[in-house]
């Protein structure tokens, strides 16, 4: 047995990932686990799956469904469990000890992975059984899964000859070690590049509690007597929408924006040149014209054609929206002699006076009824309540690996257990940014598993005794990644393949945007919209402005994703010999936004390229993919109207939904599972509607 001898050279204890836990639903056991166990696992749970795949490659049986497909399904459970613990706990809760292991893994794993995808007599045995796989009377998932391991096999090189083979093992392990470097940078540089603020008077516009937030911050830095103010991974930075003093907003900007760029230790662009060089000769090496071409062979646009298509498409009116909206707030800084032309670091500030004047309500107004907690237990459990049927039940009895992490159980309707949620929802310096789900155990009919999801958020902690009060953006955030959630806890597949999430990357955002429609939902709403204090409802005139405002600013928001997506395709279309050198890494960015109709300087990339972690770092996979959120969103528009047509937030639509589409994970070809569920084609005219594009667009 797996074991780990403590400091103390006591006798030694069991590895707490030599067997599944005894927990319920196999929930992790945090309390259990040290920083000391993940090695000892990941190097047993490899020699011991290498064991298993040699058994199955080098069977002198013949090859079958049985012994190859569902034994490959079988097997490398422990590092399985290893590595979705350490996986997780990386992204939410770090420090120097998993830092140092992420480095020194990343490029072991992908040895791993390498191993198996390019064995040799392995792919003789799945390449058998392709070929015969109308005569193996096998049940439409069981197909599926023959397929899908086929064409990852095929993808991941195993065709390729022994010399090749060699060079894209060099490739992959240059890769995993250069991505994860590209991550450590990210989180250590958002941590060390925080804008201290030394007079309170700049700090006007932020509400007492985020000034004394920020002095805490600067306190805990050892800067008493000053603030600090922190930065989020995104470019725009949440309090450029509250702060009165201009020098301060741009300071703000001015920091976030030069992240991975100026130099120094963090410097990202050498690593920006590099990566994408890499993966444009592995695209090569793999026959493929581009990394964008081979990422998205299996993807629901299939091509980078239908890709830029579909983002040129879209740009025109988001940009021309956008210009509308800028001329909208020069108009207030003229009415006011400011004095000055309207820059990327004033928009958020006038947006929200333009919001005010527009639907006379502004955030200040909205956060009393946003309590935090109201809202998840209120709001997005109600909704998934009122659709799916299923109920909530915090328990504390649980290990947690922070103290305010909460963890739920989920039973379906009539009472059966379901899954085990968990909610990560306040920033902190061990965490990455942004908002993410996550599974710590997929759900698997062969494997007699219940999903256990997570859902983490960055939300700022609030001093102490102080509610924890949203923003908008941050309540449609929690019902978006609680789309995610529900998306693996109501997962009802066979093999853990398919489970939940695993889908297509164009087709995961989906139903996690889709579920956003419940936030200002009116029977949603004023089940969880209530007064932190009183109790009271939020005013229904309040609540009127709500829904009306949703289609505001969304010129701004559609043209920084739409720069952000196209930066994406943009280098990773390119062939090896076009790749930039790092001291032109952004040169290239700013002339390939300004080749895509997308640079308006007031409104910035979501993500400049130096920062942007989802296309560049070792675990986010949204290389060549981060076009799929507005991919998904024509899907989530059309969905949208599918349920204002047929009544709404019914349990009826919610079980249609579900049958048809949510609990099916990755076990049917994505556009099928939309049709199953909507009965046509997806139209792009919904999604222009939604984001109020549709008289931009307009000949």
């Amino acid at each position: 047995m797996l074991s780990t001898a403590p400091a103390d050279n006591a006798a030694p204890v069991a590895n707490p990932f030599a067997e599944p836990s005894p927990l319920p639903f196999d929930y992790p056991q945090f309390d259990r686990i040290r920083d000391s166990d993940f090695a000892p696992a990941f190097d047993a749970g490899m020699a011991e799956q290498m064991v298993e795949v040699r058994r199955i490659a080098d069977s002198p049986a013949a090859p079958t469904f049985e012994n190859t497909l569902v034994a490959l399904e079988k097997s490398g459970q422990p590092l399985r469990r290893a590595r979705n613990v350490f996986d997780n706990l990386v992204s939410a809760d770090t420090n120097d000890a998993r830092n140092k292991l992420r480095q020194d893994y990343a490029p072991r794993f992908a040895a791993h992975e390498d191993a198996i995808d390019l064995d040799t007599r392995l792919f003789a045995r799945l390449q058998t059984l392709y070929s015969a796989r109308a005569g193996l009377g096998l049940d439409a998932e069981s197909r599926y899964l023959l397929e899908r391991y086929y064409e990852d096999f095929v993808h991941a090189g195993a065709k390729l000859s022994a010399a090749d083979k060699e060079k894209l093992k060099a490739y992959n392990a240059e890769l995993a070690a250069l991505t994860s470097r590209f991550s450590q940078n990210m989180l250590d540089e958002v941590n060390d590049s925080a804008v201290v603020v030394n007079e309170v008077r700049q700090l006007d516009g932020l509400t007492p509690a985020q000034i004394a937030a920020a002095a805490a911050e600067a306190k805990m830095r050892g800067l008493d007597g000053k603030y600090v103010l922190t930065l989020l991974n995104t470019t725009g930075q949440p309090e450029q929408s509250q702060l009165t003093y201009r020098p301060l907003r741009q300071r703000l900007y001015a920091a976030s924006v030069a992240r991975g760029s100026r130099g120094g230790k963090y410097d990202n662009t050498a690593l920006v040149s590099r990566i994408v060089k890499l993966r444009a000769e592995r695209a090569a090496l793999l026959g493929c014209a581009s990394h964008a071409a081979c990422k998205l062979e299996d993807q629901m646009a299939r091509t980078p054609g239908a890709v830029n298509a579909m983002l040129r498409q879209l740009a025109p009116p988001a940009v021309a929206n956008a210009k509308r909206e800028a001329a909208e707030l020069q108009q207030v800084i003229d009415r006011e002699d400011g004095g000055f032309q309207l820059a990327a670091w004033d928009w958020d500030f006038y947006s929200e006076r333009v919001r005010a004047r527009k639907y006379a309500f502004d955030e200040a107004q909205l956060k009393p009824y946003l309590e935090l907690w109201n809202v998840e237990e209120n709001g997005v459990f109600h909704a998934a309540n009122l659709l799916y049927g299923l109920t909530f039940s915090r328990r504390t009895d649980l290990p947690v690996y922070q103290p305010d992490v909460r963890v739920y159980d989920v039973f379906d309707a009539g009472g059966k257990p379901l899954a085990i949620f968990i909610a990560d929802m306040y920033a902190r310096k061990s965490k990455n940014g942004g908002a993410w789900m996550s599974e710590y155990v997929s759900q698997s009919k062969l494997l007699g598993r219940h999903p256990v999801v997570a859902n983490h958020l960055n939300i700022p902690r609030p001093p102490p005794g102080e509610p924890t009060l949203l923003t908008w953006d941050e309540v449609v955030t929690a019902f978006h990644e609680f789309g995610h959630a529900l998306h693996g806890m109501l997962s009802d597949v066979t093999y853990p393949y398919f489970a939940g999430t695993s889908v297509p990357r164009d087709f995961v955002e989906y139903p996690s945007q889709f579920n956003e429609m419940w936030a200002d939902w009116p029977a949603v709403l004023q089940h969880y919209a209530r007064h932190y204090q009183t109790g009271a409802p939020m005013p229904r005139e309040l609540l009127d402005k709500v829904v009306a405002a949703a289609k505001f600013n969304q010129g701004f928001a559609t043209t920084e994703y739409l720069a952000a997506a196209m930066l994406d395709q943009d280098w990773h279309q390119l062939r090896p010999e076009q790749v930039p050198a790092p001291a032109d890494v952004m040169a290239f960015e700013k002339k390939s936004l300004a080749a895509d109709g997308v640079d308006f300087a007031p409104v910035p990339p979501r993500y400049h390229t130096p920062y942007f972690r989802h296309i560049l770092a070792e675990a986010d996979g949204y290389d060549a993919g981060y076009y799929a959120y507005i991919w998904a969103e024509v899907l989530d528009a059309n969905t949208r109207e599918w349920f204002r047509q047929h009544g709404g937030a019914t349990r009826a639509n919610g079980q249609h939904f579900r049958d048809t589409l949510l609990s099916r994970g990755g076990s049917v070809e994505a556009m099928q599972l939309f049709r199953d569920f909507a009965g046509h084609e997806p139209r792009i005219e919904p999604l222009l509607e939604k984001r109020g594009l549709a008289a931009a667009a307009a000949p």
